[in-house]
C-alpha cells in the first residue's frame, strides 16, 4: 500500500498532526492516512501531488451522490485551504492589535483586530503560535520590549495565513518585530508630551515650590496592589508617631478607561477640600503595556494641572510614564516614595534644629557683646562720674572762693557806695532845703515891694482922681488885697511843697541806703573785718600788716581776734599785684 509523505518541518509537526498526519518511525516522515483530503495537506505535499488534490478536490467522486446535490462541504474547504496554502507560501509582515491571548500546551493562541481611530474593529482574525514557535520568539519579545504579550498591545507579526476545513481560517505566526511594539508606545509617549509642551503644561507642576514638610497627602493607588501594600507599610510609621497624614483612594490601573478611573479619583480627592502638601500616584512594577494604561493625556493634564505637588512611585527603576515625565517629582519603586517624604522631613527637622542652634549661638554671642559692653560702660560711666564728680568739686571749691572773695569786695563796695550816697542825698537835701529858705523871703519881699509899691501909687492915685475914683478905690483896694492873700498862699504852697519832695527823697534814699547797709549783708552769711583803726580789711594781703586784734562783724554780733598767719594764694596774690 502506497503512502503520501509529507515534507513536514519540525516547528510544523503540531499543525500536521492537528490535521490528522501520522508519524511512519521507518521512513521518518509524516504522511497521510487513508480516507483523509490531502487538499488540507497541501502546504507539505511535494508540488505534482498538490495539483493532483487541488484538481480532484473540486471533482465528484465515481460513486458520488448525483450531480445536483453538490460537493461535499470538505471538498469546497479543502479547495479553499490549498488556494490560501497557494496564495500564501510564506508568511507575510502584518500589523494588529491584540484583543484576547490564551495559552493551551505550550501554544500561544490570539485574537487579533484591526481598528480605525475611533475604535470601530474593521479586521478580526484568530492566531496562533505553535508552541516550538512560541518558545523562541514569545520570550525574546518580552525581553527586548518589557511588554508581555496580553490584550492592548500592538503588533508587528510575521504570519501565514491557513485555512482548516475543520477550524476554519486563522493566522500562523512565527515572527514577531519587538522595534514596533516599542515604537508604538514611545509614539503614543512623544505625542502626549509634545502636545503638553505646545500647550504649556509639561513642566506646570515641575514649577511648584516643593512642600515645606510633610503633614498630610493623597494617596492613589491599585486596591490590594503589592505596591499599595510596601507604601503603606512604610507609611504607618510615620503615620504612628503623627509625622504625616495619609489618604488613601484607590484606582484600576490598567485596563480601558483605567485612565480616565484614575483621573476622576484624583480630583474627587483634591475637591474634598482637604489642605494637602501633595499628590501621590503609585503602583507596582509591570509589564511595558501594563504601564502604558497609564500614558493618558487627559490624565497627564489632570497632573499638570494640579495644585499641589504631585509624587509618583510607579514600577521599578527600567519603567517610563508621562506620569513619572510631568510629575514634580518620580520615584522608582512606592516604597522609596516614603523614604524620600521621610528624608525630606528629616531635612527639614534638622535643618529647624540647626537654625534653633544657631539663633542660640548668636544669642548668647550677642548677650555675651551685650554683657561685656555694658560692664565696659559701667566702668566708662563710673570712671567718668567719679572724674565729673572730683573735677566739680574742684570747680565748686574754686566757685566758693571766687563767689566769697566776690561778695566781699560787692559788700566793701556796697558799703562806700552808701557812704557816699548818704553824703550825697544828706547836702543835696541840705542845699534843697537852704534854697528853699533862701527862696521864700524873697518872694516874700518881693511881694511886699509889690504890694506897697501898689498901695503907693494907688494912695496917689486915689490922692489925685479922689474926687471921681473914691467909690472904686475901695474895690480895688479890696481886689489888690485878695490877690495879695492869694499870692501869698500860693507861695507858701509850692515852698511846702518843695521842702515835702525833698524830704521825701532824702528818706527814700535813707531807706535804700538802709536796705544794702552792711547789716544786711552779713544776714545772708557773710563777715566784716576792720583793723584797729576801723577801717575795713579787704583782703589777706593788707590783713599782714596787723598786730593788734581785728574786729569780726557778724550779723548777730561781734568777735575780737588776733591774726596769727596769711597764706596767699597765686592766683589772689597776682589779682590784688594787679590792683
Amino acid at each position: 500500500m502506497s503512502r503520501t509523505f509529507l515534507t513536514v518541518a519540525f516547528r510544523e509537526k503540531d499543525a500536521a498532526k492537528a490535521l490528522g498526519a501520522r508519524w511512519d518511525g521507518t521512513e521518518r516522515r509524516w504522511y497521510v492516512p487513508d480516507g483523509l483530503e490531502l487538499a488540507q495537506f497541501a502546504a507539505w505535499l511535494p508540488a505534482q501531488a498538490v495539483a493532483v488534490a487541488t484538481t480532484s478536490s473540486f471533482l465528484p467522486a465515481t460513486d458520488a451522490a448525483p450531480a445536483h446535490r453538490g460537493i461535499l462541504l470538505s471538498q469546497l474547504l479543502n479547495g479553499v485551504a490549498r488556494t490560501v496554502a497557494a496564495a500564501y507560501g510564506e508568511g507575510v509582515w502584518t500589523t494588529a492589535e491584540v484583543l484576547r491571548v490564551s495559552a493551551r500546551g505550550g501554544h500561544v493562541y490570539l485574537e487579533l483586530s484591526e481598528r480605525t481611530a475611533d475604535g470601530s474593529v474593521v479586521a478580526k482574525a484568530q492566531a496562533a503560535i505553535w508552541s516550538r514557535t512560541a518558545e523562541r520568539i514569545v520570550p525574546e519579545f518580552e525581553q527586548a520590549t518589557g511588554a508581555i504579550l496580553s490584550a492592548g498591545i500592538k503588533l508587528l507579526v510575521r504570519a501565514r495565513p491557513v485555512f482548516k476545513a475543520q477550524f476554519g481560517f486563522s493566522l500562523e505566526i512565527d515572527g514577531i518585530d519587538p522595534t514596533y511594539t516599542l515604537g508604538d508606545l514611545e509614539a503614543k509617549k512623544r505625542e502626549i508630551r509634545q502636545r503638553l509642551k505646545r500647550e504649556g503644561l509639561f513642566e506646570m507642576n515641575k514649577r511648584l515650590a516643593p512642600p515645606w514638610d510633610f503633614r498630610r497627602a493623597l494617596v492613589v493607588s491599585p486596591e490590594a496592589a503589592a505596591g499599595h501594600g510596601d507604601f503603606a507599610a512604610e507609611a504607618a510609621r510615620l503615620e504612628r508617631f503623627g509625622v504625616c497624614r495619609f489618604d488613601y483612594m484607590h484606582s484600576r490601573f490598567q485596563g480601558e478607561g483605567a485612565a480616565a478611573e484614575i483621573r476622576t479619583t484624583l480630583l474627587t480627592g483634591l475637591a474634598q477640600g482637604t489642605a494637602l502638601d501633595a499628590v501621590i500616584i503609585i503602583r507596582g512594577g509591570g509589564a511595558v503595556n501594563d504601564l502604558a494604561w497609564l500614558n493618558d493625556y487627559d490624565l497627564a493634564r489632570a497632573i499638570c494641572e494640579c495644585s499641589v505637588p504631585v509624587l509618583t512611585g510607579i514600577g521599578h527603576e527600567r519603567d517610563n510614564t508621562v506620569l513619572d515625565e510631568v510629575a514634580h517629582r518620580r520615584f522608582d519603586t512606592p516604597s522609596k516614595v516614603v523614604a524620600g517624604m521621610e528624608q525630606h522631613i528629616v531635612s527639614r527637622a534638622r535643618a529647624a534644629q540647626a537654625s534653633f542652634e544657631l539663633v542660640v549661638k548668636q544669642a548668647q554671642r550677642t548677650s555675651d557683646r551685650a554683657r561685656a559692653q555694658t560692664e565696659k560702660l559701667e566702668l566708662e560711666v563710673q570712671s567718668s562720674a567719679a572724674s565729673a564728680l572730683q573735677q566739680a568739686r574742684a570747680q565748686n571749691a574754686q566757685l566758693m572762693g571766687n563767689i566769697g572773695e566776690a561778695a566781699r569786695e560787692a559788700l566793701h563796695l556796697a558799703d562806700r557806695q552808701a557812704r557816699e550816697w548818704t553824703a550825697d542825698i544828706r547836702h543835696g537835701a541840705m542845699t534843697a532845703l537852704a534854697l528853699a529858705q533862701q527862696a521864700v523871703p524873697t518872694a516874700l519881699d518881693g511881694v511886699l515891694r509889690h504890694a506897697q509899691t501898689s498901695v503907693k501909687a494907688a494912695s496917689q492915685a486915689c490922692a489925685a482922681a479922689l474926687p471921681t475914683v473914691l467909690s472904686g478905690a475901695a474895690t480895688n483896694l479890696k481886689h489888690a488885697a485878695a490877690a495879695a492873700n492869694r499870692q501869698m498862699q500860693s507861695i507858701a504852697g509850692d515852698a511846702h511843697s518843695a521842702v515835702s519832695s525833698a524830704s521825701d527823697a532824702a528818706q527814700g534814699l535813707f531807706r535804700e541806703i538802709a536796705g544794702q547797709g552792711p547789716s544786711k549783708t552779713l544776714k545772708r552769711g557773710f563777715a566784716m573785718v576792720r583793723g584797729p583803726d576801723g577801717a575795713t580789711v579787704t583782703s589777706a594781703r593788707r590783713a599782714t600788716g596787723l598786730v593788734d586784734p581785728v574786729e569780726i562783724s557778724f550779723s548777730d554780733g561781734v568777735v575780737h581776734a588776733t591774726v596769727q598767719s596769711v597764706r596767699l594764694e597765686p592766683d589772689k596774690e597776682s589779682k590784688d599785684e594787679s590792683k
